[in-house]
């Protein structure tokens, strides 16, 4: 989930210069699932995922657990960041190590996304060939683009997320819920609100957030950034530029995370931050690292929304068992876990409609949370930039204003 770096950026731009697709000698065929299921057996898979919170490495044990019934052994390899993964398959790449990667499964989306996509270090077209596929939402979730980039089946999504501000409504009754009001909110409250520094992930959809409502034409982000990239993104540096020195520790040190962002609330240091998942305030309170008085809300304008997706690298030495666990995650049993905020809060990709009535059920049971917004007080998640955009915006964002954490 975490954000491409320029150093990764570059050098899987060389290895696109210089590599050839690369035909694996026994491809398995997706659409072959008796088969794939067979040879997934005995396979031990690589799951290169985010690692930073303690529910989400529950999840994927409990996924593993799943894959154990199906004869596949699932290991979580631990990442501070998505782009590491990428930068080994890369690596293995310039090697020529096209066969028996060291990468089996990636926690992926955005410009990580696009980059392998684009270098053809992926294995696939596979998801739409998997089993529970066809409980999918694909007409009224953002499931087959992946930050404007066309997934053609490359990656399965397996959980929905929607940009959401967290404040402790014991010390904060009325939030900031537009720019304007943050710097205003910031201005009379100095040292009460962070976001992580960039590239992680969560704080540079901060600036993507903001930049959908400080750009003069929104419209511009959807397609690549290009020349016009200073005059779109002027008023993001002007607005951070007055933010900075009024955020917690006057912007000489940011939190490393988002649960960090969270547990400064928890501690009293701020009352402002925001989270990629609707529902995990909610799972935070159930496990008391947050008061029962915190709550959430969406800016004014809408919040930015997006999937997150699994992939399989061109040269994993498991992609059949790759493809079960993909399925597993996609399972109506797996979702709904998932989104049960004592669990993880995350939304679902799946059609709630098509599910037969006893799977249907389990989601309709759930207590999705006190802090959780209902689809409605959500409302229509607003679409991702480009995936460029938040390439440069962190790259610029960290010679302005980066410290050393």
């Amino acid at each position: 989930m975490k954000a491409l770096s320029m150093r990764l950026a570059l050098s899987v731009a060389a290895a696109t210069a210089f590599a050839v697709p690369v035909l694996a000698a026994e491809a398995p065929d997706p659409s072959d699932w008796r088969t794939v299921a067979e040879v997934a057996q005995g396979q031990t898979v690589y799951w290169h995922a985010w690692g930073g919170s303690t529910p989400t490495n529950d999840f994927i044990a409990w996924i593993g657990d799943r894959a154990a019934e199906r004869g596949v052994t699932l290991e979580h390899v631990k990442l501070a960041d998505t782009a590491d993964a990428v930068g080994a398959v890369v690596t293995e790449r310039q090697a020529g190590r096209d066969a028996d990667g060291s990468v089996d499964l990636i926690w992926i989306n955005g410009a990580n996304f696009a980059a392998m996509k684009e270098a053809d270090l992926l294995f696939g077209p596979f998801a739409e060939q998997l089993p529970n596929w066809r409980y999918v939402d694909v007409e009224g979730k953002t499931v087959t683009t992946d930050f404007t980039v066309p997934t053609e089946g490359y990656e399965s999504p397996w959980a929905m997320a929607q940009l959401v501000f967290v404040y402790d409504s014991a010390r904060l009754r009325e939030p900031p819920r537009t720019a304007p009001e943050l710097l205003a909110w910031a201005s009379a409250n100095p040292g009460r609100f962070t976001y992580p520094q960039p590239p992680d992930f969560l704080g540079t959809t901060f600036l993507k957030q903001m930049l959908i409502e400080l750009a003069p034409d929104a419209a511009a982000l959807q397609k690549p950034a290009g020349d016009d990239y200073a005059e779109v993104t002027a008023p993001l540096w002007s607005f951070l530029d007055t933010l900075t020195p009024l955020l917690w520790r006057k912007g000489r040190a940011y939190p490393e995370t988002g649960p960090r962002m969270l547990q400064l609330i928890n501690d009293g240091e701020t009352d402002l931050a925001f989270s990629f998942s609707p529902g995990e305030a909610s799972t935070a309170i159930a496990n008391f690292q947050l008061p029962e008085s915190v709550r959430t809300y969406v800016l004014e304008a809408g919040t930015i929304g997006n999937a997150s997706f699994v992939a399989i690298p061109y040269n994993s030495s498991a992609k059949e068992g790759a493809m079960v666990v993909a399925d597993i995650v996609l399972s109506p049993e797996a979702q709904a876990r998932a989104q049960d905020p004592e669990v993880l809060g995350y939304g679902t990709v799946l059609d709630l409609a098509e599910l037969p009535e006893a799977q249907r059920a389990a989601f309709d049971a759930l207590d999705l949370g006190i802090a959780t917004l209902s689809p409605e007080e959500l409302g229509q998640a607003l679409p991702e930039p480009h995936p460029s955009w938040a390439t440069r915006l962190a790259g610029d964002w960290v010679a302005r204003y980066g410290v050393a954490n």
